[in-house]
C-alpha cells in the first residue's frame, strides 16, 4: 500500500469512525459525511490521474457537485432543525414527534 493510498484510506475510516461515536451535534455529523466525501474525492482524482485515461475523469466532478449539494441539503436541515427545536443535538430529535 502506497503512502497515499494509505492517507485516503486513514481518512475515510477517521471520518467513519467520527460518524459512528461523535454523534452529540448534528454539525459534527455532518462535518464527518463532508470528510468521507473529501477523502473520496481526492482518491478518485488520484485514480484518474494515475490511469491517464480521459473516460475516468469525470467522476471525481460528478462526486464533487454531488458533495456540494449533499452539503447544502444538510445545512438547510441544520437550520430546519436549530429553528424548530431550538438545539442541534441529535439525542434531543425524535422523528415521532415532527
Amino acid at each position: 500500500m502506497t503512502p497515499a493510498h494509505f492517507t485516503f484510506s486513514s481518512a475515510f475510516m477517521l471520518g467513519l469512525m467520527g460518524l459512528a461515536f461523535h454523534r452529540t451535534h448534528l454539525l459534527s455529523a455532518l462535518l464527518c459525511l463532508e470528510g468521507m466525501m473529501l477523502a473520496l474525492f481526492l482518491a478518485l482524482s488520484l485514480w484518474a490521474l494515475q490511469l491517464g485515461a480521459t473516460g475516468p475523469t469525470t467522476s471525481p466532478l460528478l462526486l464533487l457537485a454531488f458533495s456540494a449539494c449533499e452539503a447544502s441539503a444538510g445545512l438547510a436541515l441544520l437550520v430546519a432543525t436549530a429553528r424548530t427545536h431550538g438545539t442541534d443535538h441529535l439525542q434531543s430529535l425524535n422523528l415521532l414527534q415532527c
